[in-house]
């Protein structure tokens, strides 16, 4: 009875328009209270946030993310894989996807990159030859396809997440890095196949490969391929912690695109750092607040009760990993990913765990269904953004998306039943 009323208040808060840190915060201190424990573990569960070690790397991170953004990266780069892959059948293809799983890595902005990254490729694939629908679905879609590779947002706050729960495996950042990069891999490999085989038949002229250009190119970008470096070599050397890692990134690309490129003034900085710690507040703010609603929750014992609910319909793991993709598929298209992250994991976890699926798996297998969230019909976010960024009707997206989608599909697929994929690098 005390469980439905509580639900029933959240509703209630939800339906008026209530913000969603103030009905999950509505959820823990109705728990508590009728649980009868002091609300004072509200405010110990916000100062245990405050005692994580790695979360000063969101904001560093956000901040590296939110300066690669405002300055001209998006072209460096897209002239840099042009160089390197423009050669290949369906070459423009394929530099739009590894260019955009770069740039949205480091943001961590999928809709960034459709405005960014987009605006340039679109008019390049259809001066190429592309069909229109085929490059409008191609730019819509890849705009999400970098949240698997290091140094995601989401991959660091699932991991923050995961050790607040005390799961029984140790979790690490670096660890999902990782696991990410095969599974990324998998997504971008796919849509270049599918792409290079949608477009057989038309006359579309391969880029020559020229050692100026690619020269060139390089030396345009040199202040910015080291990035990556600080990452794989800083962390993973025992050189940098994952924070320490964030701050020299941040700082790097302060003065790289503010004092090298000079493409950010000076005089900017305040309204680019104020942008970037009002996303990172919000973060932060629905986090603290979820974590209070997650100790309820294991006080409650709500994660063994949905195991033994599910338990009771569902034996096997194969068809629970089915049932956990079609719920995180339609969470992708309705949350934001930071708010189905705080959410959904602390009740995920423990279940998934209970079927013995790896923790670090379990994170990949739910950011793969955010990507494909992301442009999932009716309501994905990214298909407004591409719509308003080029002005096309919403269900002109659809149509053009949902090939794509298939093919992300297939890859979530086998993302979701090979777990060596994720884990056989760790």
């Amino acid at each position: 009875m005390t469980l439905f009323l509580i639900v029933s208040i959240a509703a209630i808060l939800a339906f008026l328009g209530t913000p969603l840190f103030a009905v999950i915060l509505s959820i823990a201190c109705a728990g508590f209270y009728f649980s009868g424990i002091d609300l004072s573990a509200i405010a110990i569960e916000l100062y245990r946030l405050t005692d994580t070690p790695v979360m000063s790397a969101l904001p560093l991170f956000t901040v590296a993310g939110y300066l690669l953004g405002e300055s001209n990266t998006s072209t460096r780069l897209v002239r840099l894989s042009s160089a390197f892959l423009g050669w290949m059948p369906g070459g423009l293809a394929v530099v739009s996807f590894v260019t955009c799983a770069l740039f949205t890595a480091f943001t961590g902005a999928s809709g960034v990159t459709i405005v960014a990254v987009g605006a340039l490729l679109l008019p390049a694939l259809t001066r190429a030859g592309y069909d229109d629908k085929f490059s409008l679905g191609l730019v819509t879609t890849s705009g999400s396809l970098g949240l698997l590779l290091p140094p995601s947002l989401p991959l660091i706050l699932y991991g923050i997440v995961a050790q607040q729960m005390g799961s029984g495996s140790t979790i690490e950042i670096e660890d999902l890095f990782i696991a990410g990069t095969l599974p990324a891999a998998t997504m971008i490999v796919l849509l270049s196949i599918w792409s290079i085989t949608a477009n057989r038949g038309r006359a579309i002229p391969l880029q020559r490969f020229s050692w100026a250009e690619a020269v060139a190119a390089i030396r345009e970008v040199a202040w910015e391929i080291p990035l990556p470096v600080f990452l794989i070599a800083g962390i993973y050397g025992g050189i940098f912690a994952v924070s320490e890692a964030a701050a020299v990134v941040a700082l790097y690309v302060l003065v790289v695109e503010v004092f090298v490129y000079k493409e950010i003034p000076v005089a900017r900085l305040p309204l680019i750092f104020r942008e970037a710690m009002v996303m990172v507040g919000g973060i932060l703010l629905i986090l603290g607040v979820s974590l209070a609603f997650t100790n309820f929750l294991v006080d409650a014992e709500i994660p063994a009760r949905l195991f033994t609910l599910i338990q009771g319909h569902i034996s096997g793991r194969f068809t629970f990993l089915i049932l956990l993709n079609l719920i995180l598929l339609c969470l992708g298209a309705i949350l934001d990913i930071f708010s189905a992250i705080v959410i959904m994991v602390p009740l995920l976890l423990p279940v998934a765990e209970s079927y013995g699926i790896n923790p670090i798996h379990l994170g990949i297998i739910f950011l793969a269904n955010m990507q494909i969230g992301y442009f999932t019909p009716p309501v994905g976010m990214n298909l407004f953004i591409a719509s308003y960024r080029f002005k096309k009707p919403v269900t002109e997206i659809y149509s053009s998306a949902l090939p794509f989608m298939f093919v992300m599909l297939l890859a979530l697929v086998i993302i979701t039943y090979v777990p060596w994929l994720s884990l056989i690098l760790l």
